[in-house]
């Protein structure tokens, strides 16, 4: 919305060649160094630092759990480290150079890591405090989940049991990063296509709709957890690898952030202060 919002409302300014914004009304007011294009730049600023330190903080900190879940922090450090960045990127005006540039292009990496962390972070199980599950602790899982479609399903629709059975496993000594992320896509098909025959197969079996939407989701969750043991080890070593990249660019940004802050305040570059 916050992104909409903002092109609609500078369009024609920043559609306006470089050269010419000196003439555009909307000038005074979108420039950085205007009040609305340095106004962008200060808020921005603060979403960032509030979420990179304050997710820092609680995760660092366990005499904090009291004031939020780990996961929370994590989607609104995740959110002010997305709303931040796209307010920073109008507070430039679309106008990149000298060591800005530097922690622009820094901040982007923050945010495309971020992305790809996010994903990878989605795909190893844990509890609602944010905590990794282990393998014994997902199997468990997976087996009361099987438990519950074995209740609900008929008796006389065998061929869901043999349809389940029949996934190809990845082996975890043979599996590498690349061949992961190559059979993500073609397993969500995989499991698209059978769900679908799942679905066929109930409709022959069982007339209540509410019943088959539950054993629906049932078999969508088991196939899902199925899928994260499968990819587990993998994926926990991305994850550590995620975090070596994901830092130094972060610690770049920040370090020329601050830097740039300073230098405008020393030109005496103020806001409404």
């Amino acid at each position: 919305m916050v992104t909409a919002y903002l092109s609609w409302y500078g369009f024609s300014y920043y559609t306006t060649s470089l050269e010419e914004r000196f003439y555009h009304p909307g000038h005074g007011l979108l420039k950085p160094s205007g009040l609305m294009g340095h106004g962008l730049g200060i808020v921005g600023t603060l979403l960032i630092l509030i979420g990179v330190f304050g997710y820092m903080i609680r995760k660092r900190n366990k005499s904090l759990s009291r004031l939020g879940v780990l996961k929370y922090w994590l989607e609104f450090h995740i959110f002010l480290c997305t709303l931040g960045p796209i307010m920073v990127l109008f507070h430039t005006a679309f106008k990149f150079g000298g060591i800005v540039s530097i922690s622009f292009w820094s901040m982007v990496a923050v945010v495309a890591s971020g992305v790809i962390g996010r994903f990878i972070y989605n795909q190893i199980p844990r509890t609602i405090q944010g905590r990794e599950l282990s393998l014994i602790e997902i199997k468990d899982n997976k087996v009361e989940i099987s438990k519950k479609i074995q209740n609900l399903i008929p008796t006389n629709a065998n061929e869901i049991d043999s349809l389940l059975k029949s996934k190809d496993k990845m082996d975890d000594k043979n599996s590498t990063i690349s061949s992961t992320f190559s059979q993500l896509w073609l397993d969500w098909k995989e499991d698209k296509r059978k769900l679908k025959q799942v679905k066929r197969i109930l409709k022959q079996h069982i007339t209540n709709p509410i019943q088959i939407k539950e054993l629906t989701r049932l078999i969508k969750v088991e196939m899902s957890i199925e899928r994260r043991i499968q990819r587990l080890k993998v994926m926990q070593e991305l994850f550590r690898y995620w975090h070596i990249a994901h830092l130094p660019f972060a610690i770049i940004m920040l370090v020329i952030m601050v830097i740039h802050v300073v230098v405008t305040l020393s030109f005496g570059y103020k806001w409404i202060f």
